[in-house]
């Protein structure tokens, strides 16, 4: 197992470029299941979980070509059925949670699709219910072995249909998003997702010959055509990762800047970092975040009461962020309190902020309630396990702000999601090495 040394209390001065969006890329990845044409995708991130994916899908028989570091190209037009049904899938597919979004596109264009009971982040329950109930709605036959919980779907001919999702479900949507553009006839969405990822997949889908419209509304209407053509598609930067960022100057008073983030797909965040006093500056299409000298303030409401953030489903603020702003919190002036919605295991980890000097208590397995410490008392280093990647990632921040040295282990679920974090964050003077 890995960990990272990281020498923490110095200020960090640069530019930062941003990966491309690990989210976007396990559903654009998948949608190349769609058609037997060539489709070259571009600003692809090279992290443990998209290369998980891409292998996945070499060994179902998609050739793989690599252009360079970040671009692909992919086609589909020799696809291996049997390995869905081999030991070897049933390995491969639980170690990533991405793998689920297979399921549509394999329905849609060979019917019938596969997949074990995915794997991922250990960050509370995230059931597969909307996916399937979609997938059934047009028409699917369910089944599920509970011994070895191995999923399946299957289908002559799937035909549109009305759906009204239970949950405001990123990956649900874009897998019944998948299956519905080779379906006959029209199918309605309702209560979708609308992420920019969301959007991504569908123009790229667009392109491609589907029929998609609806595109950053909460209803998407699809329909349905004979079949799909190759594209080329690129990522967007990923917003986590420019949060991230973001929150990172702040902790360590530095002087960053980052590079070309999509601004017109940052949504919230700019405005949440902003409740919490930190300067985010707008350059053309880069975040110029200053050295907060005199720190940060946190706003109160208008009445005076305390501020909430909260995690919601799109235009609302990402609960990837979430920990972020936690962790940034905890030097802040003044209190904040920090309800995260949909997972119930998220906020476990700041025992180790606790651990670290941070004033935060737990409220209940949702909540928890930041006490910041304006800088007079720094976070004190320490030995520290990653539970999972944004939890990772946040206590990477509070070790590079902390005085003295600490270890982070199972670096792994921090290599999840972001590339070459180490040698990027060498790049603008941060003392860590990989050991």
């Amino acid at each position: 197992m890995q960990s990272f040394k990281i020498e923490g209390g110095h200020k960090l001065k640069g530019e930062i470029s941003p990966q491309g969006a690990k989210n976007e890329a396990l559903q654009i990845l998948c949608a190349v299941l769609l058609t037997d044409q060539k489709i070259s995708i571009n600003n692809i991130p090279n992290i443990i979980d998209v290369n998980k994916l891409i292998s996945l899908l070499k060994k179902l028989g998609v050739k793989v070509e690599k252009i360079n570091n970040n671009s692909y190209s992919f086609k589909s037009d020799n696809i291996n059925l049997d390995y869905l049904e081999s030991d070897e899938f049933k390995i491969d597919g639980k170690g990533l949670r991405g793998s689920i979004m297979i399921v549509g596109p394999l329905l849609a264009r060979f019917g019938r699709g596969y997949i074990p009971k995915p794997g991922g982040d250990k960050i509370g329950r995230r059931r597969l219910d909307t996916h399937f109930e979609g997938l059934i709605k047009l028409g699917a036959k369910f089944r599920y072995r509970k011994e070895d919980h191995f999923y399946g779907v299957e289908s002559t001919q799937l035909n549109g249909a009305y759906i009204l999702l239970d949950e405001a479900s990123v990956t649900g949507t874009a897998n019944i998003l998948m299956a519905a553009v080779l379906a006959k006839g029209k199918t309605s969405i309702y209560n979708a997702a609308c992420e920019p990822y969301i959007q991504q997949l569908c123009k790229m889908l667009n392109r491609m010959g589907a029929k998609v419209s609806g595109l950053g509304s909460n209803l998407l209407i699809i329909d349905g055509v004979d079949s799909l053509s190759g594209t080329e598609h690129t990522m967007l930067p990923d917003m986590i990762e420019i949060g991230s960022w973001i929150g990172l100057a702040a902790m360590t008073k530095s002087e960053l800047t980052i590079k070309n983030v999509s601004w017109d797909n940052l949504g919230q965040i700019p405005f949440v970092f902003s409740k919490l006093g930190i300067n985010v500056e707008k350059r053309n299409d880069d975040i110029f975040v200053s050295g907060h000298e005199n720190g940060y303030e946190i706003q109160n409401y208008i009445d005076g009461s305390i501020l909430t953030i909260s995690d919601a489903p799109w235009p609302g603020f990402t609960p990837d962020l979430l920990s972020i702003i936690l962790v940034v919190s905890t030097q802040a002036r003044g209190s904040v309190l920090i309800h995260q919605k949909m997972f119930e295991s998220r906020l476990f980890f700041v025992d180790k902020l606790i651990d670290m000097g941070a004033k935060i208590i737990l409220c209940d397995p949702h909540r928890a309630s930041v006490i910041g410490h304006d800088f007079k008392s720094m976070l004190k280093a320490t030995t520290m396990t990653s539970p999972d990647i944004r939890a990772g990632i946040s206590l990477l921040i509070a070790a590079l702000s902390a005085k003295g040295t600490s270890i982070i282990h199972n670096i792994e679920q921090i290599d999840r999601g972001y590339e070459n974090i180490d040698e990027r964050l060498r790049s603008i003077g941060a003392k860590i090495e990989r050991i």
